[in-house]
């Protein structure tokens, strides 16, 4: 595998190859490699919680039911938050999902129920039949060549309580040329259509405007293909509207010529944008990608004729090329948005109605935005705008404005009890103005050059956070407090605990989103920011020489290690990340406390950096020090000075009296190492 290191396509497209391989220290003998594959989510923790799952069940009440375990996030002080579907009588649960908060000896602390807790029908006998259920499924979808299922029988549960019903999922292709995957709830006793939700995800972006890019792909010389390391990759569907497409290949790895009339540069700006999507979730909110298991999507260009959206559709990404296939939807937030529906479907689960489908919808948004700000690509600088350069409205104007949603003339400024009634797409609207809201502020302001004036709902004013820490807190949120069907009252609800779980209680972080959820008129909430922030819980940093090996961090396996090939600065043992000169990630992070009464408390390590790439202007391998998820010092393959020991030193002034969670992390590409070694962390306080 070869790294193009210069040359520009006509057009400017710069192409990268990647690949992976067990990755080998320089200096060690092959075979001697270390594993830099991400570490997924937990599947032994997931395991053990399924195991207890029975005995969970019974303890919470839930007489003749099996709980199914979907996920399970484990926090740094060892709780966790553990995630279940249900069935009772053997039947399925729609909107059964609830979640189990843990602390560390696994007593439940408290419960997150999905609309209700009671799960048992009046009867589990239907009085319509499965045909007739299967035909007012196919009624409800008007699609062409439709086919639906058979029906499930399940017990679908409602704010009166649950109920015996089928589940008919019907596929076809709408008029629009969108795919629909429709799953219609039909009431078993009357054959009423109770709900529906589609399973493909519209959305929206922009068109070919990354410019001269980095791309992460595979192969050798004569056999490139369009798939990075994690898996995600790109085809070509040659303007069909079913099948999976053939991927993209290319003999000297330089991809496309940056006009929309060469079929590649489409495919250079979707799978550009679901790598950093990847990034994204995986460096920023540490999840491995959308399954959280290491691996990536597929994206589908070049979809149907003029086909003027892009979607998810439960496994993949797809693009349309637009009006007169001329105008391909295919831009950074386009991918940071349909890939934030898989990360939604597979977190809280929200469905697409109701104040969920908007909750579901402004998350893509949010993250769509999230991306785009991650990416920091100066063709498409960062902004509050939704497809600000697409110009489907033919007059220059976005699709969406998150400061003030309302100015797209149809979507929603404040929450009321009659937004659950409209589209996603214009219920988000008082979700996406909370985070321009939590992230900048009320009031005019100019970012990135761009104007925004944010109104509040109730003539308040609010302070912004930034938008890392508002992404980070909304994450949380999803992730860990909201089910398939929470509302905005529930959003609120999450957002403060969510807050006082990384911020603390009292902190200007859970003050800040409250107070933003409430210039949005959303419903108050019972849960409270609390008083001053408690003293923090961790203890103080552990083997911060690394002689004891793993103990006391938590992170990739192999980087923490007495090997030979490179000298520790004192003692036998260091964390050496990189040194394998093939594309991977590595990590180790440790959370420690902070005291209140320290002075000028700080952070020192010692790190040595030694490289085999050549370039004095790029930086192919590079390295972060971070609290807390934000980087404090970074380094690459051009630092200097080379293989020499240097002592660097962070400020804690600012966490005084909380929690921290220093990570040291590096991502390396596919040739010529770069060796970041770390040694001899300590704390002054």
């Amino acid at each position: 595998m070869n790294r193009l290191k210069s040359g520009l396509a006509t057009g400017g497209l710069l192409a990268l190859a990647l690949a992976i391989s067990p990755a080998i220290p320089a200096g060690a003998a092959a075979g001697a490699g270390r594993d830099t594959a991400p570490a997924p989510e937990s599947q032994s923790l997931k395991a053990t919680e399924q195991s207890r799952a029975a005995s969970s069940a019974s303890a919470l009440g839930l007489t003749g039911e099996t709980l199914t375990v979907k996920s399970v996030i484990a926090d740094p002080d060892g709780s966790t938050h553990v995630r279940y579907e249900r069935s009772v009588n053997g039947l399925r649960v729609v909107g059964g999902d609830f979640i189990s908060h843990k602390d560390a000896s696994g007593t439940v602390r408290s419960v997150t129920w999905n609309i209700r807790k009671d799960a048992t029908p009046a009867s589990f006998t239907p009085r319509i039949s499965r045909a007739a259920a299967q035909s007012a499924g196919l009624a409800a979808a008007q699609a062409k060549n439709e086919k639906a299922s058979a029906g499930e029988l399940v017990v679908f549960q409602s704010a009166t309580g649950p109920k015996l019903a089928y589940e008919v999922v019907t596929e076809g292709i709408k008029a629009d040329q969108t795919p629909t995957r429709l799953h219609t709830i039909v009431d078993a006793d009357t054959g009423k259509t109770l709900t529906s939700w589609d399973d493909v995800k519209e959305g929206t972006g922009n068109g070919i405007f990354v410019g001269s890019v980095s791309l992460a792909t595979s192969g050798s010389s004569g056999a490139y293909k369009m798939q990075d390391t994690h898996g995600n990759y790109t085809t070509d569907l040659n303007q069909a509207t079913s099948g999976n497409g053939t991927t993209f290949t290319d003999a000297d790895d330089v991809w496309g010529t940056g006009s929309q009339s060469n079929r590649q540069s489409a495919a250079v700006d979707a799978h550009y944008g679901a790598g950093k999507t990847y990034d994204y979730y995986n460096t920023q909110l540490g999840r491995a990608g959308i399954w959280n298991n290491g691996t990536g999507a597929r994206s589908r260009v070049h979809y149907g004729q003029s086909y003027q959206n892009a979607f998810w559709d439960g496994t993949q990404m797809t693009y349309g090329d637009g009006a007169n296939n001329a105008a391909p939807l295919v831009e950074i937030d386009v991918a940071g948005h349909e890939m934030s529906h898989g990360v939604t479907e597979n977190t809280a689960g929200l469905a697409y109605t109701g104040d969920a489908g908007g909750l579901n919808e402004s998350t893509s948004d949010i993250f769509g935005t999230a991306v785009e700000w991650y990416a920091n690509n100066p063709n498409d600088v960062p902004d509050y705008l939704i497809g600000e350069k697409l110009n489907l409205n033919g007059n220059g104007t976005p699709l969406r404005y998150m400061d003030k949603p309302s100015k797209d003339g149809a979507s929603k400024d404040c929450w009321s009890s009659t937004l659950g009634s409209l589209d996603p797409h214009y219920s988000s609207g008082p979700l996406n103005h909370w985070y321009y809201l939590a992230s900048e502020g009320s009031g005019a302001k100019t970012v990135n050059g761009v104007s925004y004036n944010s109104p509040t709902c109730d003539g308040s004013t609010v302070t912004g956070i930034g938008h890392v820490k508002a992404e980070k807190i909304w994450y949380r949120t999803l992730s860990t407090y909201l089910t398939s069907s929470s509302n905005y009252a529930a959003a609120r609800t999450g957002v403060i605990k969510a807050a006082k779980d990384l911020y603390g209680a009292g902190s200007a972080e859970c003050t800040a989103v409250d107070k933003a959820m409430g210039a949005i008129s959303a419903p108050a909430s019972t849960e409270t920011c609390g008083g001053t922030t408690p003293p923090p819980t961790g203890g103080s940093l552990t083997n911060g020489g690394f002689e004891s090996g793993q103990t006391g961090w938590t992170g990739t396996n192999g980087p923490i290690t007495n090997n030979t090939g490179r000298p520790a600065h004192s003692g036998t043992w260091k964390l050496w990340l990189g040194g394998n000169g093939t594309s991977g990630s590595e990590s180790e992070s440790q959370t420690f406390a902070v005291p209140s009464t320290a002075t000028s408390p700080t952070l020192t390590y010692w790190i040595r950096i030694d490289t085999a790439e050549t370039s004095t202007s790029s930086a192919y391998d590079t390295a972060t020090v971070q609290i807390n998820g934000v980087t404090k010092q970074s380094y690459s393959n051009l630092s200097t000075p080379k293989a020499t020991w240097s002592q660097k030193t962070i400020d804690l002034t600012a966490y005084k009296g909380t929690n921290v969670t220093l990570k040291f992390a590096d991502t390396e590409d596919s040739s010529l190492q770069t060796s970041f070694v770390v040694d001899d962390v300590s704390t002054n306080f």
